[in-house]
């Protein structure tokens, strides 16, 4: 499997505090089946002032301390971007990394207020010829007065990444309720642990994707962590990417999913 959203690059952000649990988190990465994972801390200038070259550092050291201890798994980069002025010019210059050089990164929104104008916002960035990757929708706070627009991004050119222990309950149940609705509507491309420690928030995709199977289908579920993830990192046009499932986004169609009728 592949994991793009992980905060597990030591002292940079709210995510891993050291080298010790770094390692910790890429072995139970590891045992969870996941041979790739991207390093996204976040970028949120006056509180994470990561950059590109930075991140591309803390990448390099960390793979060396993976490879010297015989871990497995191979790190990209990437940043968790929040919604602040200048993106495209910081994704155009390299100081913010997109995922693995690629034209997909991921989009972090407000968590408890809705951005105003935010398809606008989005659809610019796609229109400027990126593929804003937005993470977490299920968590946020708001998603129940626009979940609408989620529906409208997702099927217009943005992506939509779920959590998958919100899918197993770790973010309560609203987070759950969301996650699995935008699951079983079709409207997710992709499955991530962002993880950010070795203890609660782990790097595991697979009872997440467990969840996903039940609501979608085995086919669908592996291309969240497998086909969709691999097509961003060797920057594949989205016309040439498995589309989302064909049924159309109504509530009626996530019960059948959650229900497992036809």
């Amino acid at each position: 499997m592949i994991d793009l959203h992980t905060h597990i690059l030591p002292g940079i952000d709210d995510g891993s505090t050291s080298l010790e649990m770094s390692l910790a988190m890429a072995r139970i990465a590891v045992a969870d089946g996941i041979r790739v994972m991207a390093c996204t801390p976040h970028i949120y200038p006056g509180l994470y002032m990561n950059d590109g070259p930075g991140i591309q550092a803390a990448r390099d050291k960390l793979q060396a301390a993976l490879d010297e201890n015989g871990i497995d798994l191979t790190l990209v980069v990437g940043a968790d971007v929040h919604l602040v002025p200048g993106i495209v010019d910081g994704l155009r210059t390299g100081t913010i990394p997109s995922l693995n050089g690629s034209r997909y990164f991921l989009l972090e929104p407000s968590h408890h207020q809705a951005p105003p104008r935010f398809a606008d916002l989005v659809m610019q960035l796609v229109w400027a010829g990126y593929v804003p990757v937005i993470t977490h929708p299920e968590r946020l706070t708001w998603i129940r007065g626009h979940y609408p627009t989620f529906v409208q991004l997702a099927r217009e050119g943005a992506w939509l990444q779920v959590t998958a222990g919100a899918l197993t309950g770790v973010f309560g149940r609203p987070a759950k309720y969301w996650g699995e609705r935008l699951i079983g509507e079709g409207l997710v491309h992709i499955l991530a642990s962002d993880a950010h420690s070795s203890k609660r928030r782990i790097p595991v995709l697979s009872q997440g994707l467990a969840v996903a199977e039940r609501l979608a289908g085995a086919q669908e579920a592996q291309r969240m962590v497998q086909e969709r993830p691999a097509a961003i990192l060797s920057n594949t046009p989205m016309a040439e990417v498995a589309p989302l499932p064909a049924r159309p986004p109504t509530s009626g169609s996530w019960w059948r999913s959650l229900l497992g009728s036809q």
